[in-house]
């Protein structure tokens, strides 16, 4: 491919434009209003306007992105993150106009992205499910009979749903008929699919997810796994690798796993298989995301691998350049996300940013998209930055994150480093014991 239209925005955007200027690939940027000053707009080959600021009408305005790639003769296109990347009918249309996705199949896609359907692939394929029901609940008195053949507490689910929307815990059958019409709209008004499942919920559990590639050739391997259990409102916050919570026969009867599941649909490009742990280390297939995950520089920091790069090669048709052998742990890594947003209430904090100094230092990577002055809008995520740490050990890589968002510097917005610091120094999570009720705990801690 010669020249790749990135239909995202912000800092991964910017991120993929890094490894096209590496391997001489150009790049095109496409941006809403709201985007023209910020720096991936000018930091692409070429820069194409594509609406207002709110996203039905710029970064998921499916014709005026294919548009944007055709002006500018684009041959492929990333969706990065979020907006499109998972989007069936966007990718078949990105192939029917000739143009490369770089990504999975629209076919995968579809079949992953609906949480029933990926269960009965997993299941068909020996990886391990959560029980629960196999088919759409119609019904609130449906859903509540599933709860009480599988025992609660249950996880009420949209079949469609992703990003922590259309999910809850219920501990009862009260509040599984109290959640049901509520959640069934979200699902509706969010996905344009109100399909809603049960499952068992399992309690206080890690989530953990791997790394995994597939070329076109057949050729499919793991990348280790991350640990993601750091999360608010089912949203993740902070990742590391490797997990302290595996050990190494639990790491590859996982990774191993996520290897299955990608060969069973038939995967190429670079993917996450998500998983949920118990205390036991049983583990139950959660979901796949066909996509670059958030939290990929984790990853990369850890083997020394650039899975931008061989999103680009497995998009050309290239065979995967290395062997399941040659993945190694470098070095451990931790990712923080900065966000926009109250430290407490975790409400997102939009307003001018007048001051913006990431911290510069050795073993710290600042993955972001603003700078002096940007404006932080509420039509997009709340994310600014990301920052990667990494260190010969666990211990060291901690130490170093304390240091690294102590500097960091932001003013003109709330932001949750305040958060991020009470984290980094909570003793469960300097032993590696957290789950994902880290922060319901620390809160509850809090107000005792």
């Amino acid at each position: 491919m010669r020249k790749v239209l990135i239909a995202n925005r912000g800092e991964i955007a910017r991120r993929i434009i890094r490894t096209c200027k590496s391997e001489g690939v150009a790049t095109v940027a496409v941006y809403s209003d709201a985007d023209r000053d910020l720096p991936f707009v000018r930091e692409a080959d070429e820069a194409v306007h594509i609406g207002p600021p709110p996203v039905p009408h710029s970064y998921l305005n499916v014709e005026a992105i294919i548009g944007a790639a055709k002006s500018t003769g684009a041959d492929a296109i990333h969706p990065g993150y979020g907006l499109l990347s998972e989007n069936e009918a966007f990718a078949r249309r990105v192939q029917d106009e000739g143009i490369v996705f770089i990504g999975p199949s629209p076919e995968v896609i579809g079949q992953m992205g609906d949480k029933l359907t990926a269960r009965k692939i997993m299941q068909q394929a020996g990886v391990p499910v959560v029980p629960g029901c196999e088919d759409p609940v119609e019904t609130v008195d449906e859903a509540a009979q599933v709860a009480a053949t599988i025992g609660y507490p249950v996880m009420l689910k949209a079949s469609a749903g992703g990003g922590g929307i259309g999910m809850q815990i219920c501990r009862d059958e009260e509040s599984l008929r109290q959640a049901y019409q509520s959640l069934r709209g979200r699902a509706k008004a969010y996905f344009g699919n109100d399909a809603m499942y049960v499952e068992k919920y399992v309690e206080r559990p890690h989530h953990i997810e791997v790394q995994i590639a597939g070329d076109q050739h057949g050729n499919v391997l793991h990348l280790l796994e991350r640990e993601c259990s750091i999360q608010r409102r089912h949203q993740k916050v902070l990742e590391e690798s490797p997990s302290p919570f595996l050990d190494p026969a639990t790491r590859e009867l996982l990774c191993q796993s996520a290897v299955q599941a990608a060969l069973a649909v038939g995967y190429t490009g670079v993917g996450t298989v998500e998983f949920i742990v118990d205390d036991s280390k049983n583990f139950y297939f959660l979901e796949m995301n066909t996509r670059l995950q958030v939290e990929h520089p984790v990853t990369e920091e850890m083997t020394g691998l650039d899975l931008v790069s061989m999103q680009l090669a497995i998009a050309n048709g290239e065979s995967l350049a290395i062997g399941q052998e040659d993945v190694k742990v470098l070095r451990h890594a931790i990712e923080l996300r900065v966000y926009a947003e109250d430290p407490v209430t975790f409400l997102p904090s939009p307003g001018t940013i007048t001051l913006y100094q990431p911290p510069q230092m050795e073993h710290v990577r600042i993955d972001d998209g603003v700078q002096n002055g940007t404006q932080v809008t509420p039509f997009y995520d709340p994310m600014i930055a990301k920052v990667i740490i990494s260190g010969t050990t666990r211990e060291e890589a901690v130490e170093r994150a304390r240091e690294a968002i102590q500097n960091f510097q932001i003013t003109g917005i709330k932001t949750n480093i305040p958060f991020l610091l009470e984290v980094l120094s909570d003793e469960r999570f300097c032993e590696g014991v957290y789950t994902t009720w880290f922060v319901q705990e620390r809160a509850a801690k809090s107000n005792n």
